[in-house]
C-alpha cells in the first residue's frame, strides 16, 4: 500500500545553512526556559513557511493542518501581509500611542467595521492573555462589582490573570487570581449529563451558570466569559442556546458577558465571522488575538463606547499595542480574508473534511466524537465508545505518525486525546484528501 503523499506546490524553499536540529536543540536546551516543551518525541525544527505548508532544515514539506497553534489564518508569509509589514518597516517601526498616526485608527475602524451591535471601540494589545486581563479589568471597573463566572475545561491564557480564569489543570499554576472565579459545568455535550439528543441541553447547562452565580458577593458578578468554541479543550462545540441562556443570567447579575474569539474567530467557523454569532448573541465584550495578525504579536479588545468610557478614569497605556507594523499587517489581514473568501473557504473544506472523518469514524472504532464548525475541528479518540475511557496513548500515537507522514496537526482535551485539526484557512481540497488518508494510516496503524 503505498503512502499518502502531499499536493504538487510550486514553492521551492531556500537552502538552510544555519546550525543544525541536534546544535539548535542543545542551544535551546542551554539557554531557553525549561518549561518551553516541544511537540514530538523527536523535535521538528521548522525553517520555513509559505501558504498552508512549512518546510524543516532539510527542506522537507509538511502540511500545517495546526496554523502554528491556530494563529496562521491567510497562510504563511501570505505576500499581502508580507508587503504591508515591510512598506511599513522602512518608514517608522514604532511610536507609541501618545502621538498620532493613521495606522491604529485606520485598522481600528477597519475591524470594528467587522462587529455586530454597538461593539464600536477597540483597544490593541500584544497577547490572548494581555487581551482576556483587559477585557476582566474593564468589566470589574464598569460594573464594580469582582467575581467572574469561566467554563470548566476553558483556557484564557498563560499570563497570572487569565490562568485564573482558566480550569485546566495542564496550563494551571496556583495562582492567587483565582480567588473571585467560578468555574461553570462545561458545556460538553458528548461528555457532559446532556448530549446531542436533548433539545434542552443549553439551558441545562446554562442554569449551573445561574447556580454559581449565587456564590458571588452579593449575588453579583463582573463578567461571563467564554471561549465561544473551546479550542484547547479540543474543539468543543456548545449546545444550540448555551450562551443565550448563560449571557441573561450574567445580565441579570449586573455582569459583563466577554466572548474569547482568539481561536473561533476571523471566519474559522466558515458560517459567520466571529464565533459568538453561531450562538445568536451580541457579547459586551470580545477579545481577539493569534489569526488576527497572521502570526505578528497583535491581540485586540473591542466593547461599546459607554464601556470604554471607564477606562478613562486613569490613564491608560500599551507600549507595544496599536504599532503601526502591526497595524499594516493586521488591516492586511482582513483584506485577504475578504478578498480570497476565506470565510467561505473554510466552510467548504470544513464540511469535507468533517463528513471525511465521519467515514473514519464508521471504520475506527477508536473515534467516539468529530465535531467542530469550518476550519476548527476536533476529533476525540476514546477506547471504548460506551464508556467513553479517553484513548491518551493512542491519541499521541496517532499524532507522531501523522508526522512522520507529513501531517503537523495538534492535540488537546482535558485528558489530551483529541485530536485538534485548525489549519490556515487558505487550505484545498487535495490537502483535506490527504489529511484524511494520513488519519486513515495513522489509525490502521494502532
Amino acid at each position: 500500500m503505498s503512502l499518502p503523499q502531499l499536493p504538487p506546490f510550486p514553492h521551492v524553499p531556500t537552502p538552510y545553512t544555519g546550525p543544525g536540529l541536534a546544535e539548535v536543540h542543545a542551544m535551546r536546551k542551554a539557554s531557553v526556559n525549561p518549561a518551553l516543551f516541544h511537540y514530538y518525541k523527536e523535535p521538528i525544527m521548522i525553517v520555513e513557511g509559505k501558504g498552508q505548508y512549512l518546510y524543516d532544515e532539510t527542506g522537507r514539506r509538511y502540511l500545517d493542518g495546526f496554523a502554528g497553534i491556530v494563529t496562521v489564518s491567510v497562510g504563511h508569509c501570505h505576500p499581502k501581509v508580507v508587503a504591508a509589514a515591510n512598506a511599513q518597516n522602512h518608514l517608522l517601526q514604532h511610536t507609541s500611542t501618545i502621538y498620532l498616526h493613521p495606522n491604529l485608527p485606520t485598522y481600528a475602524a477597519a475591524l470594528a467595521d467587522k462587529m455586530p451591535g454597538n461593539l464600536k471601540v477597540v483597544y490593541f494589545v500584544n497577547s490572548g492573555s494581555e487581551a482576556n486581563d483587559l477585557a476582566i479589568l474593564m468589566a470589574r471597573a464598569y460594573t464594580q462589582n469582582y467575581d467572574v463566572v469561566a467554563l470548566r475545561n476553558a483556557y484564557h491564557g498563560g499570563s497570572s490573570g487569565t490562568m485564573g480564569l482558566t480550569a485546566h489543570s495542564t496550563w494551571k499554576f496556583n495562582v492567587p487570581h483565582s480567588f473571585g472565579v467560578h468555574h461553570a459545568l462545561a458545556p460538553d455535550p458528548y461528555r457532559g449529563p446532556w448530549g446531542h439528543d436533548d433539545p434542552l441541553a443549553g439551558q441545562k447547562y446554562a442554569a449551573d451558570v445561574r447556580e454559581l452565580i449565587g456564590f458571588a458577593t452579593p449575588g453579583r458578578i463582573a463578567a461571563f466569559i467564554a471561549e465561544s468554541i473551546q479550542g484547547v479543550g479540543g474543539a468543543v462545540v456548545f449546545p444550540d442556546g448555551y450562551l443565550k441562556e448563560a449571557y441573561a443570567y450574567a445580565r441579570a447579575a449586573g455582569g459583563l458577558c466577554i466572548a474569547d474569539e482568539v481561536q473561533a474567530g476571523f471566519g474559522r467557523t466558515g458560517t459567520h465571522y466571529w464565533g459568538f454569532e453561531t450562538q445568536d448573541v451580541i457579547p459586551d465584550i470580545v477579545t481577539m488575538a493569534k489569526g488576527i495578525g497572521n502570526g505578528a504579536p497583535l491581540a485586540a479588545v473591542v466593547t461599546t463606547p459607554e464601556i470604554a468610557q471607564t477606562l478613562t478614569s486613569r490613564i491608560h497605556f500599551n507600549t507595544f499595542g496599536g504599532n503601526p507594523v502591526c497595524c499594516a499587517i493586521g488591516k492586511a489581514v482582513l483584506e485577504v480574508i475578504d478578498e480570497e473568501n476565506l470565510q467561505a473557504n473554510s466552510l467548504k473544506i470544513g464540511a469535507q473534511l468533517r463528513t471525511g472523518l465521519a467515514k473514519l469514524q464508521e471504520k475506527h472504532n477508536i473515534i467516539g466524537e468529530v465535531r467542530g464548525k469550518g476550519l476548527m475541528i476536533g476529533a476525540e479518540l476514546v477506547k471504548d465508545r460506551t464508556t467513553k475511557e479517553p484513548a491518551i496513548a493512542e491519541c499521541a500515537q496517532v499524532f507522531e505518525t501523522a508526522r512522520e507522514l507529513g501531517l503537523l496537526i495538534g492535540k488537546g482535551g482535558l485528558n489530551g486525546n483529541s485530536l485538534r485539526i485548525k489549519p490556515p484557512m487558505c487550505i484545498t481540497g487535495a490537502d483535506a484528501v490527504f489529511m484524511l488518508e494520513v488519519l486513515d494510516v495513522a489509525l490502521a496503524r494502532l
